[in-house]
This record gives C-alpha cells, structure tokens and sequence, in this order.
C-alpha cells in the first residue's frame, strides 16, 4: 500500500523537526551534538558495510585519525575552524586510500582483518607521537567561528552540526539511490556476476571507501571541536566495534537505522546512571543501582536481544514487517 512507503519519510521529517526543537525540550546541547556524531559515524560505516557488503574493523582510525589533526591545526597552528575541519577530512581521506588500496582486492574476513591491522598501525603511531600528547590527549582544542558564527555557544553550534549532518546523511541516501549506488549494491550481492557484466569492482568498492572514509574523518573532526578534546580512545580497536554494534543494532543497510543506534548506545554511555536511578525508583530493586558501572555489560545484553528478536536490525526489521516481510530467522 501507498501509505506504508510513505512511513519512513514521515518518520525522517518527524525525526528532523524533533531535532530541531531539542535544545528548546531540555536535551543538553553537547550530548545532542555527541550523539549526532557518533550517527553521521555510522552512516558512513553503513555506506560501506550496508550497501557494499564491505565490513571494516578499522573505521577509528579514520574518525580519531581526523579529529587528531583538526585539534593539532586548532591548537597548535591557529588555524580558522572550517580549515581545521577540512584538514581532519582530507587526514581520513589519506588514511583511508591506503587502506583502501591494500584491502578492496580481498574480500570477507580478509578484507576486514586488513583494516583492523592497519588501524592498529595508526593507533599505536597516535600513541607514541609528540602531538598526540600520548594518553594525555590534546586537550583544549577552540571552537573558534564557522560560516561567520561564534560556536561559544553551545546552542548555535549545536545548530550547525545539524546542517552538516542532515546535508551529510542526504548527500549519502542520494549516492545509494544513485547509479553508482545500485552497482555497489549489485557487488555485494553477486561479486563475479558484477565483473562478469564489465564492472571493474575494485574501483567501485575503492570509491565507496574513500566516500565513507570522508564522512568517517567529517564526524570525527567535529567531535574534536564539540568536545574540545580528542583522546586515543576515538583511535582504538574498540571504537570500530562500536561504529559496527551502533549499525547493526539499529539495522544494516537502512537509512535511519544507524542514527537509531548511535542515539541508543550514546544515550546508555552517557545516561546509564539516571537510567538505572529510574529503574530502582520504578521497581524498587536496588540491584539496577549497579548498572552504573556496567555499560558495556548493558549494551551487550542489548546487543544479543537484538540478535535474537531483529535479525535485521531495528528499523530493518520494522520496515520488514511494514512490508509484510517474514522476521528473519536463524
């Protein structure tokens, strides 16, 4: 029916107008333009995982290795913000060529191994480098002024990571839906048959990376500026799993599905203390008191109900339904 394929659309006008109100609803600032980040992060996951088939397990390096490099222009080189931000995406650009260059000629597993090995590269050369300031973190990093607009505030700048993330998430929906969309989509789905035709996959698959890289270094970069620091834990394996869980969580391969679950495992990192003060309130049982301190313990639990009740993911599997798809099994 009509109806149904309209439901996503209402759901993102929705979802856009609520965002916009936030700050005026009592939604902290900073935790909004935290939790927009970390989606604009898994959107550019999504691009390469979702539509290309192509799983990596080294998409930190290039949101830490970017928002490395915007806070040393910032700090240390005075530069203007727009020109920081934009070095931070050209770092994740660097970076991601040559991961991209050594890794799109394997496939499966041995694709993903090579992009967490040589995000361990970068790693460890963030952590023992001069300018990174080791376990320290550059800290201190200025918000300056974008597009002739003081970010002192945390209101107006958290208006303007809502432009770039709302013209961000449109530019990649439009890539999906676009040619070069669908024959990434073809490769995924059936590699030979895709080099059989006369697609030289390799270049595509090298495209769709750069792409998400890109995006990967942009959400990076404006974390760094947004929290006014930058640490080796936005560079670390563990953030990469992160970038996975927050996409599948929400639904591999769907539009909203990424920002759902970058919005769930931000709001339980950050939240996870009131959640469990409204549980004990609620139900009385003093042992929710202790999730304070068991997060991942939270978020992994989430994690395998997801697995187990939304095969797809949560949007996916709402959207399988509204469909009148069967739930995926097995």
């Amino acid at each position: 029916m009509v109806w149904r394929t309209r439901i996503p659309v209402v759901v993102a006008w929705t979802a856009l107008i609520l965002a916009v109100a936030a700050p005026w609803l009592g939604l902290y600032p900073v935790l909004g333009m935290r939790m927009m980040c970390f989606a604009l992060f898994a959107c550019a996951f999504n691009l390469l995982a979702g539509y290309a088939g192509l799983i990596s397990f080294g998409h930190a390096a290039l949101f830490g290795g970017a928002g490395y490099l915007t806070g040393l222009a910032l700090t240390a080189w005075g530069w203007p913000t727009p020109a920081g931000v934009l070095l931070g995406v050209l770092t994740a650009l660097a970076i991601g060529l040559v991961m991209g260059l050594l890794a799109v000629r394997r496939q499966g597993i041995y694709f993903s191994m090579i992009t967490l090995a040589l995000a361990q590269i970068v790693y460890f050369y963030c952590l023992q480098a001069n300018f990174t300031q080791g376990e320290d973190g550059l800290q201190g990093i200025p918000r300056g002024s974008m597009f002739g607009l003081s970010l002192h505030s945390d209101r107006v700048t958290y208006y303007l990571v809502l432009a770039v993330f709302v013209a961000s998430w449109w530019f990649m929906r439009r890539v999906v839906s676009s040619p070069f969309g669908q024959i990434l989509q073809a490769v995924r789905e059936n590699e030979p048959r895709a080099v059989s035709l006369g697609y030289r996959v390799n270049r595509y698959k090298l495209g769709v990376f750069m792409l998400s890289a890109a995006f990967a270094g942009l959400a990076g970069a404006l974390k760094a500026v947004v929290m006014g620091f930058e640490t080796l834990t936005d560079v670390h394996w563990a953030t990469s799993g992160l970038v996975i869980l927050m996409t599948l969580l929400g639904g591999l391969g769907t539009d909203l599905g990424p920002i759902l679950g970058a919005i769930i495992v931000t709001v339980l990192e950050e939240k996870m203390g009131t959640i469990a003060r409204f549980l004990v309130h609620l139900t009385g049982i003093q042992w929710f008191s202790q999730l304070n301190d068991s997060v991942s313990m939270v978020i992994g639990a989430i994690f395998v109900l997801c697995v187990l009740l939304f095969r797809r993911g949560i949007v996916g599997e709402l959207l399988a339904r509204l469909r009148g798809t069967q739930p995926a099994t097995g």
